[in-house]
């Protein structure tokens, strides 16, 4: 037999682009602005200024399909309008070109084992067009809107990863001090999954995410295929979610005072839009057929949590779940977590379906949903069934993976948030067991090991945990009892052991979906629990203990609320 050829790379570039009405631009994926006029004076007069949502009919816009980018072509797209009657926004945004770019960016498709190359080229102004808050650790260039890149969900080298510290301006005019170069190399060679890159520049995520640096990424593979389920441009679809708010202008708008100004002028623990924005416009409509189709929905808000059901109780089949598909009439979703699921529309006894949120803001004790938060887009039902059989199918059994077996542990943690507030109960920080991000690393699991996590939530909301270079699996949720005991000891102490949390991780427990018991890389930590996580520090599939580069290069991330300061590096050893 001749010698086996390696698989192909692909190369691509993005840009992030500043739009005004126009796109912004990225190299294969950078960042572009697009003008329109955005003013944030933070006086109480602005809210006057507001664009009353409940003006704006409902569905009018088709849900867009937003490009793919393969590394070989790129589909143009056009200028940024949110909804049909509202004027352009401005944004910043991912794509190839000023005129190319979208909100979100392309859709990034990759194929297992065959890595992807990517030269992320910032094209964003010389200022934000947001307000930010420099009194929070924030990236801090001479000149310029800084960004990085972070796969979310991607193992990737630590060079790669989207530090937050290795930002970088128009030009590389300035440079944070974890960068090397803006050429980004994705080895895509984890299984078949749903993922999406976003801007991770230090202290500036969150406005520039809400700017717009977002967009999906998916890596496919044949093992995928041979399933069946459905498949191809119209039946296989990315619906990417977020809230917003907008200026009579069409703006977008960010209060620009914070909750305790004294301390930070502009900060807010979290933001929270009446729009529902879904693949870039408010409440659009998508045409489908009497058959199935497979939706990946994205969570991309700052702070929003969906609970998602359809109005005519049409069940959702979750394919991403523990080797078994799983059905559910509704299920949850935080910020920055992706549902894989399949809805078979020939059921439908309705023409229209609507696709509706009940979360509570901020989630799980805020207020609940109106007639604008509630609803997210509708499905248009063709009324002709289908003449020809739905080639596609549910199998009884999916993609198999390791079991997440507790033996493999090497040792336990605690990892514990907190949320610190000012004499008059407003908050002004948040911490991973009690330190900042630049504080020194405290831990060191060993690459190609497993260790147990009992993450501890002693804030008031629900805090969606991601964690960089590894994947986890959900053990247990349990609930706390003398819940404001335990967190008096903790606040001095900081020491779970030393507070007893075993006598207080006694209460309810709380079963883990079933549709959420596989292996994950976000899982939303109840406030007032402890859930345990066994957190592997290895590929998943194949024989490999060690990731195939050199994942202790540099720190890995444990982050929530990340911009004030929910997150702490950990450190990779050999």
């Amino acid at each position: 037999m001749g010698e086996k050829k390696p698989l192909p790379s692909s190369h691509v570039s993005l840009i992030p682009i500043h739009l005004a009405a126009v796109v912004a631009v990225l190299v294969i994926i950078v960042t572009i602005i697009v003008e329109g006029v955005v003013v944030c004076e933070g006086t109480s007069e602005e809210k006057n200024g507001l664009y009353r949502l409940s003006k704006l009919e409902m569905f009018v816009d088709e849900l867009p399909d937003m490009p793919k980018l393969q590394g070989f072509r790129f589909d143009a797209a056009g200028a940024p309008k949110f909804h049909r009657d509202l004027p352009p926004s401005r944004v910043f945004a991912y794509g190839t070109s000023r005129e190319t770019a979208t909100v979100p960016g392309p859709t990034i498709e990759a194929l297992r084992g065959v890595p992807t190359h990517i030269t992320w080229t910032n094209h964003l102004p010389s200022r934000h067009f947001l307000p930010w808050d420099p009194t929070i650790t924030t990236a801090s260039p001479r000149s310029g809107v800084p960004t990085v890149v972070h796969l979310h969900g991607g193992i990737n080298p630590p060079s790669s990863d989207g530090n937050a510290l290795a930002w970088f301006t128009s030009s590389l005019s300035s440079t944070g001090p974890h960068f090397s170069s803006p050429i980004y190399f994705y080895p895509n060679a984890q299984p078949p999954g749903n993922l999406w890159y976003h801007d991770h520049a230090m202290g500036l995520t969150r406005v520039n995410l809400l700017a717009g640096l977002i967009g999906a990424y998916r890596v496919s593979g044949p093992e995928e295929a041979a399933l069946g389920l459905p498949s191809g441009h119209e039946f296989d679809r990315h619906i990417v979610l977020f809230d917003r708010a907008f200026r009579a202008d069409g703006a977008l708008y960010m209060n620009a005072t914070g909750d305790n100004p004294g301390i930070h002028p502009q900060w807010q623990p979290e933001y929270f839009g009446p729009a529902v924005v879904a693949n870039g416009k408010a409440w659009p409509f998508l045409r489908v057929r009497r058959r199935r189709y497979r939706l990946r929905i994205l969570n991309a808000s700052n702070a929003r949590f969906f609970r998602l059901s359809l109005s005519n109780g049409l069940p959702f089949v979750h394919v991403s779940s523990d080797s078994v598909p799983e059905a559910s009439r509704s299920f949850l979703l935080g910020p920055s977590e992706f549902a894989d699921v399949v809805v078979d529309f020939a059921k439908s006894t309705s023409d229209d379906v609507i696709l509706r949120n009940d979360a509570p803001y901020p989630y799980p004790s805020g207020d609940p949903t109106d007639e604008l938060s509630g609803r997210v887009m509708k499905f248009v039902i063709r009324r002709r069934r289908e003449r020809r059989r739905d080639p596609s199918r549910v199998p009884r059994s999916l993609l198999r993976y390791p079991a997440a077996d507790v033996a493999e542990s090497a040792r336990t943690r605690y990892i514990t948030m907190y949320e610190y507030e000012s004499a008059t109960g407003d908050p002004t920080h948040l911490y991973l067991n009690a330190k900042s991000y630049g504080d020194p690393v405290t831990e060191t699991p060993g690459e190609g090991t497993a260790e147990i996590w009992r993450v501890i939530n002693l804030t008031d909301d629900n805090h969606p945990l991601h964690i960089h270079l590894a994947v986890f699996a959900v053990r247990e949720q349990r609930e706390l009892v003398d819940v404001e005991g335990f967190k008096e000891c903790m606040m001095r102490a900081n020491d779970a052991v030393r507070c007893r949390v075993g006598r207080h991780a006694v209460g309810r427990r709380r079963a883990v979906p079933p549709w959420e018991r596989g292996w994950k890389n976000v899982f939303k930590m109840r406030p007032g629990f402890v859930t345990e996580i066994l957190v592997r520090f290895k590929p998943l599939g194949g024989t490999e203990r060690t990731y195939s580069f050199d994942a202790t290069a540099e720190p890995g991330y444990i982050l929530d609320h990340e911009d004030n300061e929910m997150m702490r590096p950990f450190k990779l050893v050999h």
